[in-house]
């Protein structure tokens, strides 16, 4: 629990317990509703759902983060869309999905927040190793035959991609936010 609340809970500007909560189930719903709201393309459903987690990251506490971390895949599961007649294989990736996802949001805690390192740096570093994690289990699973070989696709280069783009829009809207006072 120490290395949680050591790495997790940075946190950019410290919020109200109102406007933690109104950010924590606005990410959360965004993260779950997104597949059934737009089910295509994935590219941008992929920039929200990251967008949401890189704003998590840059706002949220461990206890608030989790389940943003965790929704994603659960949606993506629950609309049956984005992966076609090969969403149900997403029951074997969902763990190495939390995981990925943990990985980009602690990426950004950890190299920008705490170590204050720039923020480009941090999304560019913190998305390739969610890529890589990602990659390299999906092609594990597709190897073993657990899963077929056109789910390498949707897990290789554009989950940089989406990484990317949606942290780059979180950059975005938190500068808007930083400029708004409440």
């Amino acid at each position: 629990m120490k290395f949680i609340t050591k790495h997790f809970n940075f946190v950019e500007t410290e919020l109200s317990f109102l406007q933690e909560n109104i950010e924590f189930l606005t990410y959360f719903l965004i993260s779950f509703s997104i597949p059934f709201i737009l089910g295509h393309p994935q590219w941008l459903v992929g920039t929200i759902v990251n967008t949401a987690l890189v704003l998590g990251a840059m706002n949220l506490k461990f206890n608030k983060i989790l389940p943003v971390i965790m929704v994603p895949s659960i949606g993506v599961l629950s609309a049956g869309l984005l992966f076609g007649t090969y969403t149900h294989f997403l029951l074997y990736l969902i763990p190495f999905i939390w995981i990925g996802n943990g990985i980009l949001v602690w990426g950004m805690k950890y190299l920008h927040l705490k170590n204050k390192n720039n923020y480009a740096v941090s999304l560019l570093l913190s998305s390739i190793t969610k890529t890589l994690f990602l990659f390299l289990s999906v092609f594990t699973l597709v190897v073993f035959k657990i899963i077929p070989s056109p789910m390498l696709g949707a897990f290789g280069l554009f989950q940089l991609y989406t990484a990317l783009a949606g942290g780059g829009l979180a950059f975005g809207i938190q500068t808007l936010k930083k400029k708004i006072t409440f």
